[in-house]
C-alpha cells in the first residue's frame, strides 16, 4: 500500500505530500483544483511517459516519489525477475528533466519504464473514466472474468501451450516461405553450379595458363630469338662457348703461377660449364615451343571462361569461384531436404496444437463454470446500488486462438425489465458503466491480491441510497485493500476513513494545487459545502453531521 506520496512540480502541483491511511482514503474538491491531476502523477509511477509539458516551472525538474509498504504481499518474485533488490519498503521515484529526460528508479536503482510497469500494476489497480469505457472491451471481459474464476495456474499452462505453438508455427511458415523462395531459385542456382562445375576449378592454375598463352603467341618471335642466342654461343665461327674454351686453356696453363690466376681459371671454367648449360636449356625450349593455333584457342577459351565467370560473379580469383560453386551446392543440398524438413515441422505443429488445444479446453471450461457465477454476483450487485432491474449475461464463445485463450467474451447488459441483453456499448449509460465497473471491482478485488485500489470518479451518475450503499461496499474492499476514491459527493465524503481536500492556492503570483487532510470539523464544513454551496447553512450543517454519524466508524 501507499505509505507516502510526494509529487513536486508537476502541472498546477508545486509542491504536495500526502500519507493516506491504510482503509479507505477520499479525496474532494472543486472542478479543476487539481484532484485528477494527482491521478497523473501517480501514473508516472506505474511506467506512463511524460514530457516537459508536465512541468509547473520549466527550469525545474518534476520529482513523484511514492513509498509503498509491500512487506505483506509475497512480491519477491517480480524484483528477482526485474533483477531489483527487494525491501519490504519500496521507494518509486520519476523524474523529469527540463531536458525532456525521465529517469525512473527503484530503490534508488535506475531502472526502465517497462520494468515500472511489471512492479506497478502489482501495486496499484488505478480505474479511471476511460476505464469505465474499457468494459465495453472484450479484453477487458475475458481478463475481469479470469481475475474472478481464479484459476492462474490454466492460464499460465495455456500461455506456455500457446508460446510451443506459435514457436512451431512461425518455424513451419519459415520453412515453407523458404521453399517457395527457394522453388524460385532452385533452376537458376543449378545454371549457376552447373556452369561452375564444367568449368573444372579444382587444381586450375590462372597464371599458368595466363603464362601458357603468353609464350605459344609469341612462339614464333621466341624461337627466333633463341636460336640466333644459341647460334652465337655454340655455332658460329667465333662462337663465344669455343672462344671461352680456349681462353679456358690458355688461363689454365698459367693458373699455377698464383693465387689470383687460380681463382680467374676457375671462374672461365665454371663460366663455360654455365654458357654450355644455357645453351643446352634454350635448346631444349626451342625444340618445345611450337606455334599451335588450335591450344591458343583452347587456352583463350579457357581463360575467357575464367573472366566471364569472375565478372559474373564479381570476383578476382578462382578460389573465390570455387567457394561460390561449393555454396550453391549446399544450397541445393538444402533444398533437396527441405521436403522432410517440413514435414518434420508440420509434426511438431500438430502436436504443439494438440497441446495448446488440450490445455485451452480446461481454460475455456473454467471460464463457463465461472461465466454464470460472475453475472450472477454482477446483477446482486448493481441491483444494491440503483441498477434495480439491471441484467447481466456473460457469453463465453469460441474464438481464434490467441495468448488469452480459444475464447472470445461477450457481457451483455440490460437495465430495464424484459429487454433483452445487448452489448454494453450499445444500452449502457455513463452511470451504468460506472456502476458496472464498480461491481466488476468489487468482485474481484480479493481475487487480484493487489495491495491498493484508486477510483477516480466512479460515482459518476449516482446519488442518495446508492451513494451510501457503495461506499459501504468500498468500506469492506477497504478491510483488505487500501482504498483511494476521488468523488464529489458528500456520502462519499462522509465514508472515508481519511478524507483529503485538494484546493487552489491563489496567494502567489501562479495558482497552484494544494492538499490537505481534514480534520473532524472541517470535514462537517467541506461536506456540508458540498451539501448546500460555498455558504451552507444549518440544515446543510445538519445533513453533514448526520452523514458521518451514519458512516462506519472510521479508522487510521
Amino acid at each position: 500500500m501507499i505509505k507516502s506520496l510526494q509529487i513536486k512540480n508537476y502541472a498546477l502541483i508545486r509542491e504536495l505530500e500526502m500519507s493516506p491511511s491504510s482503509r479507505l482514503n477520499i479525496i474532494t474538491g472543486e472542478t479543476g483544483a487539481g484532484k485528477s491531476i494527482m491521478l497523473g502523477a501517480v501514473g508516472l509511477l506505474l511506467g506512463k511517459r511524460a514530457d516537459t509539458k508536465v512541468l509547473l516551472d520549466e527550469n525545474q525538474k518534476c520529482i513523484v516519489e511514492g513509498v509503498f509498504d509491500i512487506s505483506s504481499y509475497a512480491l519477491q518474485s517480480i524484483f528477482k525477475t526485474e533483477d531489483l533488490d527487494y525491501e519490504s519498503e519500496c521507494v518509486i521515484r520519476r523524474e523529469i528533466n527540463p531536458s525532456g529526460k525521465s529517469r525512473a528508479f527503484v530503490n534508488d536503482t535506475p531502472t526502465n519504464l517497462s520494468t515500472l510497469k511489471a512492479i506497478g500494476e502489482k501495486l496499484m489497480d488505478v480505474h479511471s473514466q476511460h476505464e469505465s469505457l474499457q468494459l465495453g472491451s472484450n479484453l477487458y471481459q475475458l481478463n475481469a472474468l479470469d481475475a474472478f474464476a481464479a484459476h492462474p495456474e490454466l492460464i499460465s499452462n495455456f500461455k506456455q501451450a500457446y508460446k510451443s505453438y506459435s514457436a512451431a508455427k512461425k518455424d513451419l511458415d519459415k520453412l515453407q516461405a523458404l521453399a517457395a523462395q527457394s522453388a524460385e531459385d532452385a533452376d537458376y542456382k543449378q545454371f549457376l553450379l552447373n556452369e561452375l562445375l564444367e568449368a573444372n576449378l579444382d587444381d586450375l592454375n590462372q597464371e599458368a595458363l595466363e603464362s601458357e598463352l603468353e609464350v605459344l603467341e609469341n612462339a614464333e618471335d621466341i624461337k627466333l630469338k633463341l636460336s640466333q642466342t644459341i647460334h652465337m654461343l655454340d655455332e658460329s665461327e667465333v662462337a663465344i662457348i669455343q672462344q671461352l674454351t680456349e681462353s679456358k686453356s690458355l688461363i689454365h696453363s698459367i693458373a699455377s703461377f698464383s693465387k689470383e690466376l687460380e681463382n680467374i681459371s676457375e671462374r672461365i671454367d665454371s663460366a663455360s660449364i654455365e654458357l654450355s648449360d644455357i645453351s643446352n636449356e634454350m635448346q631444349r625450349i626451342q625444340d618445345k615451343v611450337e606455334h599451335d593455333p588450335e591450344k591458343i584457342q583452347e587456352l583463350k577459351d579457357r581463360l575467357d571462361l575464367l573472366f566471364r565467370l569472375q565478372k559474373k560473379h564479381t570476383v578476382l580469383t578462382v578460389s573465390e569461384l570455387i567457394q561460390i560453386r561449393d555454396d550453391l551446392d549446399l544450397s541445393l543440398s538444402k533444398v533437396a531436404n527441405l521436403d522432410s524438413e517440413i514435414a518434420k515441422a508440420r509434426k511438431e505443429l500438430d502436436e504443439a496444437e494438440r497441446g495448446m488445444k488440450e490445455k485451452g479446453a480446461k481454460l475455456s471450461e473454467s471460464r463457463k463454470l465461472s461465466a454464470l457465477n460472475f453475472s450472477d454476483e454482477i446483477e446482486k450487485i448493481i441491483h444494491q446500488i440503483g441498477i434495480e432491474n439491471g441484467t447481466v449475461e456473460i457469453q463465453v464463445n469460441p474464438g481464434e486462438p490467441s495468448s488469452n485463450g480459444l475464447d472470445t467474451i461477450d457481457m451483455l447488459f440490460s437495465a430495464n425489465k424484459g429487454i433483452k441483453p445487448q452489448e454494453l456499448k450499445e444500452v449502457a449509460s455513463g452511470g451504468e458503466f460506472s456502476r458496472l465497473i464498480f461491481a466488476v471491482k468489487y468482485l474481484i478485488a480479493d481475487k487480484t491480491a493487489m495491495p491498493t485500489i484508486i477510483f477516480d470518479e466512479i460515482d459518476t451518475g449516482v446519488s442518495g441510497e446508492v451513494a451510501l450503499q457503495m461506499i459501504r461496499m468500498m468500506k469492506h474492499m477497504s478491510q483488505n485493500h487500501q482504498v483511494i476514491s476521488i468523488s464529489h459527493l458528500p456520502q462519499f465524503a462522509a465514508g472515508g476513513d481519511a478524507h483529503y481536500f485538494v484546493y487552489k492556492d491563489h496567494s502567489s503570483d501562479r495558482s497552484v494545487s494544494r492538499i490537505k487532510r481534514l480534520a473532524d470539523e472541517d470535514r462537517i464544513a467541506e461536506i456540508a459545502k458540498m451539501i448546500g454551496g460555498e455558504n451552507p447553512g444549518a440544515s446543510a450543517l445538519a445533513s453533514a453531521k448526520e452523514l458521518l454519524q451514519m458512516s462506519p466508524e472510521r479508522s487510521n
